[in-house]
């Protein structure tokens, strides 16, 4: 057969149907039927119908008969006997494409992954991705991963189709015997769809945490590579493949590790640290003075969360303006810095210093 296309088909569907339909109500068709002779208006769904072989001379024709010399008369014959000599080829050589096109994506994958374990001396220890390259690399580094994979993510960037994918891709490598360790925002408790994905993972073995301070997007693969975001935000991602940046960068992840709480855990005295810990993380935002957007952001909550957090704070303190709540909590030497157990302005354990929410390496 013939090769045959969405062109042919289009044909088929269209005029050489209603000819086909023609051919059967008047019970046949000469070759020098004005419609079909060359040039003709249906010429060319004649010949398609003649090379599918739905059309086909009639008998006597066969036999030697017919109407005349040189002229040949054409019946119909039953699609159903004719199909099969059309869509089985087809879909042989279909499957064999589906088959081809698995054998070459194979090989591709082996090349990359011999790309990503490779030193690249062109392009140094970095990689700067773009736009949509982000995610189809994000995702052949996890399906790469051999023993561990580390992310920290905020809330910010990610909706239920990112989540979905996120899921499937990461599911796959849990089964593989990955271990896996999530570092979410506290904010993230209150999220429908984080809570599907981490009931996703965390029931084929993953550890999932929050923490109250911001921190920015990692990944961290089998501590060989590590994937953050560049300094043009959610457009740019850095890979790093520099082992000494790698060890910090993971070593920063434990860090925030130790401090975060279980994400599962319903504990009812977890659950009143957690809200603690963001009430004194919106205490530190104004005291520092970050623009309501800003430090919305950094809690990973909507402006309008962050709001009613400053508005139970002036309740709390029986004042209306946010001036009144800077000079009450200023009056009570409330910093946002104290450590369970502290009295307002008290200095913090261990002498001051640095603060938690300062450290935002990751």
């Amino acid at each position: 057969m013939p090769d045959l296309g969405p062109a042919e088909r289009a044909l088929l569907e269209q005029g050489a149907a209603e000819l086909f339909e023609e051919v059967l109500t008047e019970g046949g068709l000469a070759d020098d039927d004005p419609r079909v002779v060359a040039g003709g208006p249906r010429r060319d769904a004649f010949e398609l119908l003649r090379r599918l072989g739905l059309l086909v001379p009639a008998p006597e024709e066969a036999s030697g008969g017919g109407d005349g010399p040189g002229r040949t008369t054409y019946v119909g014959v039953d699609p159903a006997a004719v199909q099969s000599h059309v869509v089985a080829p087809l879909g042989q050589r279909g499957a064999e494409l589906l088959a081809e096109s698995a054998q070459w994506a194979q090989a591709f994958g082996a090349l990359a992954q011999t790309w990503r374990r490779t030193p690249q001396p062109t392009s140094g220890p970095f990689t700067e991705l773009r736009g949509e390259a982000i995610d189809p690399f994000i995702a052949s580094v996890v399906a790469d991963a051999q023993s561990e994979l580390l992310t920290a993510q905020p809330q910010t960037g990610r909706d239920a189709a990112a989540l979905r994918l996120a899921a499937e891709r990461d599911v796959a490598a849990l089964e593989r015997g990955v271990r896996m360790r999530t570092l979410y925002q506290h904010s993230a408790r209150r999220s429908a769809i984080t809570h599907d994905y981490v009931a996703a993972v965390t029931a084929r073995g993953a550890e999932v945490r929050t923490l109250d301070e911001f921190f920015n997007r990692l990944i961290v693969v089998d501590r060989r590579l590590a994937v953050v975001p560049g300094h043009q935000g959610l457009a740019v991602a850095l890979v790093v493949r520099e082992p000494s940046l790698v060890a910090y960068l993971a070593d920063m992840f434990e860090r925030h590790w130790e401090r975060g709480r279980p994400f599962a855990s319903t504990d009812s005295a977890l659950v009143k640290e957690i809200a603690a810990e963001q009430r004194a993380m919106t205490i530190r935002m104004l005291v520092e003075g970050h623009a309501d957007p800003a430090s919305a952001k950094r809690m990973g909550v909507s402006p309008r969360t962050y709001a009613a957090y400053v508005a139970d704070l002036k309740a709390e303190h029986e004042v209306t303006t946010r001036f009144q709540l800077g000079y009450a909590l200023g009056r009570l030497g409330i910093t946002g810095e104290e450590q369970p157990g502290e009295a307002p302005g008290e200095p913090p354990a261990g002498g001051g210093g640095q603060s938690p929410g300062e450290c935002t390496t990751t």
